[in-house]
């Protein structure tokens, strides 16, 4: 069969691939500690899975609004006017089976053939591979280990253009764990204010922030009308198998965004949308107590990473991975991750599956049990080792 050359210029998410992997290891007897994949490991909370059983019961199970529940999309705008002090209506909202439509409707919507869409690299990698699907151009912007992985704002100057559609920026950041100051974020408002350009700011991990403020470029001057906010429900509330996200955007753009919904995947469950309204609505302790339980996580990770030979590892303020430089051991990322899967039994994804400037790195997710982890540094140290001779 001929598919059409445009799914050439479709990429993946090298997580599911090393996760296959990993799967077919364990199948054939072996036992492998899953660091590679961004997925809390929390059951979802007991009031928003009891939620979901009594939409069931109610027969929450016929089509909805391609655009959303129009009492989910009530509440998070209200969501979203608490936690960015913006005024957000609901026609603002539009809700998505997981956040991921989001980023593939807005750059489809905004980008055609030979446009410019500025992205930050490493990054997540769904990013370029829909910038090129929709025939645009990838402008990558590197994230330094020196600046704490923030934009390199200069490189970031430099590169808009008057062919520049849309900016996409990504914080707390996968994979890195870096946080964009309000500084950084100031002079990325200025120049998309000034040329008129749509910024996609992907805040998925917000809730996942160690230090520091949480800063939102939509709060900021001349950017209320030019901000796309991606969010959703996955990390947050440990529902990433549920799939429900959402996008805050101009109303005209989420005019465009709703009819993609209606060309691909009609609209979202109705069940799975009254459980994110008692998620939104019900008891955060959950939430808190498993970022609580990231960040312990986070610094054992650090300090083990960074007792292995050849490693070095900054502490991320956001999300929930780890980026540890590798530099050291002269060899190449996927190199090394691989050996770490096939000699040692821990997945990790290189730095790589992330682009071009990730290399030289690893990516770990630490949403792992502390005893694995452990057991996972310990099982690292004699690849690294070898590594060194």
């Amino acid at each position: 069969m001929n598919v059409a050359p445009r799914m050439a210029r479709l990429g993946t998410e090298s997580a599911f691939e090393v996760l296959a992997r990993a799967r077919a290891l364990e199948r054939q007897g072996r036992c492998i500690i899953h660091l590679e994949i961004g997925e809390p490991d929390f059951d979802t909370p007991l009031h928003i899975r009891e939620a979901a059983k009594q939409a069931l019961d109610a027969g929450a199970t016929h089509y909805g609004p391609s655009a959303g529940l129009p009492e989910l999309r009530e509440a998070i705008a209200k969501h979203i006017g608490e936690t960015r002090s913006i005024a957000v209506s609901p026609e603002e909202v539009v809700v998505t089976p997981g956040a991921k439509p989001i980023m593939f409707f807005t750059i489809l919507a905004l980008a055609g053939a030979g446009d410019e869409v500025i992205y930050p690299n490493p990054g997540f990698p769904i990013y370029e591979s829909v910038i090129n699907f929709a025939g645009g151009v990838p402008v990558p912007i590197p994230l330094l280990e020196e600046s704490g992985f923030g934009f390199d704002l200069d490189r970031f100057e430099r590169s808009v253009s008057p062919r520049t559609r849309l900016i996409i920026i990504n914080s707390p950041q996968n994979p890195t764990g870096g946080v964009l100051e309000r500084g950084q974020l100031e002079r990325i408002a200025a120049l998309a204010a000034s040329h008129g350009i749509p910024v996609l700011a992907d805040e998925i991990y917000r809730q996942f922030l160690y230090e520091g403020e949480f800063v939102s470029i939509v709060g900021l001057p001349g950017m209320r009308e030019l901000t796309i906010i991606l969010d959703g429900f996955s990390k947050s509330y440990a529902m990433t198998g549920w799939r429900l996200g959402y996008g805050v955007m101009p109303v005209g753009l989420a005019e465009h965004v709703t009819r993609l919904m209606v060309n691909s995947a009609s609209c979202t469950a109705s069940f799975v949308q009254l459980a994110g309204i008692a998620a939104l609505q019900g008891d955060q302790t959950p939430v808190a107590r498993m970022v609580g339980e990231f960040k312990r996580r986070r610094d054992l990770v650090v300090d083990g990473l960074n007792r292995l030979p050849g490693v070095s590892c900054r502490s991320p303020r956001g999300a929930f991975y780890v980026f540890p430089n590798i530099t050291r051991t002269k060899r190449p990322s996927s190199e090394v991750a691989e050996r770490l899967l096939t000699e040692a039994g821990v997945a990790v994804l290189s730095g790589t599956a992330f682009g071009a400037h990730g290399e030289g790195y690893l990516r770990l997710s630490y949403a792992n049990s502390e005893v694995n982890l452990r057991e996972a540094l310990d099982r690292m140290r004699p690849v690294f080792e070898s590594l060194q001779r």
